[in-house]
């Protein structure tokens, strides 16, 4: 490949407007058009940017993962350097992003990226493994969590019915599909309601946990029993890395931020720091009244916590933390029409996933696309093997998409660069990311083969759907039909593309 002096090409080739593009009341918020590029209003301040990177993290993560960090390292003292590890591996990885978000301005974050560095065919392997793999899998994952949450108390002897809980979770999933296809107001609401609760649940088990070490309670953290085996350790960072997933969703709307260059970067900082700090105190408030055993023996840390230390109140940890959790399903739902959508404008996607009720003027096709693949996940009620599957699947596209920053000083050095990072901090994000993905594959490689199998999937299909152009007649005849015969089931419709003068 040889170097260019030029900017990067815009990518109008074969791409296809979305239905929704100009719609006043499209979910996207699409307000210019200009030939085939879509630019949506910057609205969004340095405190916005904080929260949608904040609220995106935290979830059901830290709720689920101490048991899976702890299991992998074997002390606590050792599960807690992997919890610190994991945020400074975060926020290296943003800090890259920080440099492609404003060299490529484009809504669809490390898919745009990769279309623009890489091209069309790992771009689609990226998309297939978001929407295939880490959206569906990790809305099953918070979906269980939600429901062992809520069964704990009812089973507080034993675990929850593998059933139950897979049934629960699928009416958790099955609610807040119905609520996303009925009105994107109801959405949003349910959203903003439930973040207070997972901070606050966060706060109260952090300020207890402030309380027991006031009182010396520090007997748990010791290095005791640690494991140094480097798969062990690989596979720590997969429940680690989990709970901090999400640090690339601003990205994803850097158009609606205001002044991207100056508040990409310290939204990115303050956010990836601080919840660094609520993370680590918030295990090392679980290990001030939880032994490792008891970490590992339950299904629902926080509410072992809280039996421990709350008495007659315990049952408010378990009520927040489900709350918490049926708001990250929400969030999923919520925000995963956007990757869909951008998917569509690069004609990667089907139409279909891209068009609005017609009534309710909410994105019904992706939304239900969305809890269908996630109930599809729910056949396994193992969380920590869930995430072994999203875990290589995640890190290892993201490490592609980190891998665009070094790609493009070399193939294109004269591209305006708002901001410049330092070429260490990819190169170390890109080892890093080769150690937890390559390394877990000789630990556990029935999760990690069946992630190769899902990525590796993706192949057929791109060459079948996307890259062959000349398909018989019959077969795009087929289709057509297929996209009528649905938009007539649910109600759905796409604005009309534009009279060509």
């Amino acid at each position: 490949m040889s170097k260019s002096s030029g900017s990067i090409k815009e990518n109008t080739k074969g791409s296809k407007k979305s239905a929704t593009d100009g719609d006043p009341n499209s979910p996207y918020d699409a307000v210019e058009g200009s030939g085939n590029e879509i630019k949506l209003e910057a609205k969004m301040s340095l405190l916005n940017g904080v929260t949608v990177i904040v609220g995106s993290i935290i979830g059901s993560g830290i709720f689920v993962s101490p048991t899976g960090v702890l299991m992998y390292t074997g002390s606590v003292n050792a599960s807690l350097l992997v919890w610190t590890a994991s945020g400074i591996f975060s926020m290296v990885g943003a800090y890259c992003y920080a440099e492609l978000g404003c060299m490529i301005r484009k809504s669809g974050a490390d898919y745009a990226y990769i279309m623009e560095t890489f091209g069309p065919f790992m771009a689609f392997m990226r998309l297939w493994i978001e929407c295939m793999i880490v959206r569906p899998c990790s809305q099953a994952i918070v979906a269980l969590t939600f429901s062992k949450y809520v069964l704990k108390p009812v089973f507080p002897d034993c675990a929850p019915p593998d059933d139950a809980a897979r049934l629960l979770a699928v009416c958790c999933i099955c609610i807040l599909a119905f609520v996303n296809c009925w009105d994107v107001k109801w959405a949003t609401r349910v959203q903003d309601v439930f973040t207070y609760a997972k901070l606050l649940a966060l706060f109260i088990i952090i300020g207890a946990g402030g309380y027991q070490l006031a009182h010396n309670q520090t007997q748990y953290f010791t290095f005791d029993n640690t494991k140094m085996e480097v798969t062990q350790i690989a596979l720590s960072f997969y429940s680690g890395l989990f709970a901090y997933n999400g640090w690339n969703y601003l990205n994803f709307i850097i158009e609606e931020l205001k002044d991207p260059v100056r508040n990409l970067p310290r939204a990115i900082g303050i956010s990836c720091t601080l919840v660094m700090i609520v993370y680590v105190l918030t295990n090392v408030a679980f290990y001030t009244t939880l032994n490792p055993q008891e970490v590992l023996g339950s299904e629902a840390v926080a509410v072992t916590f809280a039996n421990r230390l709350f008495g007659p109140m315990a049952w408010t940890i378990p009520v927040f933390v489900a709350l918490s959790t049926f708001g990250a399903v929400n969030g999923i739902l919520l925000t995963s029409s956007r990757l869909f959508y951008a998917g569509a404008c690069e004609g990667q996607m089907p139409e279909i996933l891209t068009m609005i009720q017609t009534s309710r003027l909410t994105p019904t096709p992706a939304v239900i696309c969305m809890a269908l693949l996630s109930m599809l996940y729910l056949c396994s009620s193992d969380i920590v093997a869930l995430i072994n599957y999203v875990g290589f699947a995640t890190w290892l596209s993201i490490g592609v998409s980190v891998l665009c920053v070094p790609w493009l000083r070399w193939a294109q050095p004269n591209l305006p660069r708002p901001i410049k990072v330092n070429l260490a901090f990819p190169i170390i994000y890109i080892l890093c990311t080769l150690f937890v993905t390559i390394v877990p594959m000789y630990a556990s490689p029935v999760e990690t083969g069946y992630g190769c199998l899902m990525i590796f999937s993706s192949v057929p299909i791109y060459f079948a759907f996307i890259a062959w152009k000349n398909k018989p007649k019959c077969f795009q005849e087929s289709v057509v039909s297929f996209t009528k015969f649905l938009q007539k089931i649910i109600l759905v419709v796409g604005k009309p593309k534009p009279t060509k003068i």
